[in-house]
């Protein structure tokens, strides 16, 4: 049996600085089907009008949604798909990530194939308009054995980064951390490209990239933070670039 979904707000803005609506987000799970050790299943996050929600890089500003399914039954690990996002301004800033609702596909790796799956989960995300809002959403499903294939479910699957071709990375340390410059052959776009460069560890902060383009030649260079504030070892296989452009998004894994 599936149950509602809950939001708990975090804060709230100040009194006379903006309204913000009683039901900020809500949610529903899609039961989805089993394929052998795996369940698909789809987390849907609705908004009140006009709200946006952050995808797993945020932009200049924004709270990257955090999954914590501790607690489940019958679950070795959970995987979260996010659907191609839309690039958006925000104060003056950019954001990253879906408006009014979207649907995150779920890769629910079980223990054991022929049990019934107790999904229970927790997912803090940030919702934004005039303000910004942490709110905490809270789910308790079970997913049976089997399931029906839902076509809808699957096509949002699809909705996911194309693969790029290679990446060429080069290093330099600085006072605080590491410079990279990533080279990637790449067609453009695009009339605007939006790249997001990541290192898989969330406590580096990696700042907004500098773009150049030569013809299909695209240098994307960034500085990298770790908390310690001081140059850091990164493995070139944690380096991943996105490139963002007019509903598309192309993504390259791993620096040679």
């Amino acid at each position: 049996m599936l149950r509602t979904l809950c939001a708990l707000l975090l804060a709230l803005a100040a009194p006379g600085f903006a309204q913000v609506p009683d039901e900020l987000a809500y949610a529903d799970l899609k039961p989805g089907w089993r394929d052998g050790h795996t369940h698909v299943a789809g987390l849907t996050i609705r908004l009140a009008p006009g709200w946006k929600t952050y995808w797993r890089v945020p932009g200049e500003s924004g709270i990257p949604p955090v999954f914590n399914w501790s607690g489940s039954l019958n679950v070795a690990a959970v995987g979260v798909h996010f659907p191609v996002p839309r690039v958006f301004e925000q104060g003056g800033m950019r954001g990253i990530g879906y408006v009014d609702q979207v649907t995150f596909p779920l890769n629910v790796r079980t223990h054991d194939a022929s049990a019934p799956v107790r999904l229970r989960g927790e997912i803090d995300i940030g919702v934004c308009e005039e303000v910004c809002v942490p709110v905490r959403l809270q789910v308790l499903a079970d997913l049976p054995v089997h399931g029906t294939l839902d076509h809808a479910l699957a096509a949002i699957l699809e909705d996911r980064p194309e693969s790029g071709g290679q990446l060429s990375c080069d290093f330099v340390p600085i006072a605080d951390g590491l410079r990279l410059v990533a080279k990637a052959t790449l067609p453009r776009m695009g009339s605007e490209e939006i790249v997001v460069v990541e290192t898989g560890d969330p406590e580096i902060w990696v700042s907004s990239p500098v773009l150049r383009r030569e013809g299909e030649q695209l240098w994307a260079e960034v500085e990298m933070v770790p908390p310690s504030a001081r140059p850091f070892a990164l493995a070139r296989a944690d380096v991943r670039m996105t490139v963002l452009s007019e509903g598309r998004a192309i993504e390259m894994a791993g620096c040679h």
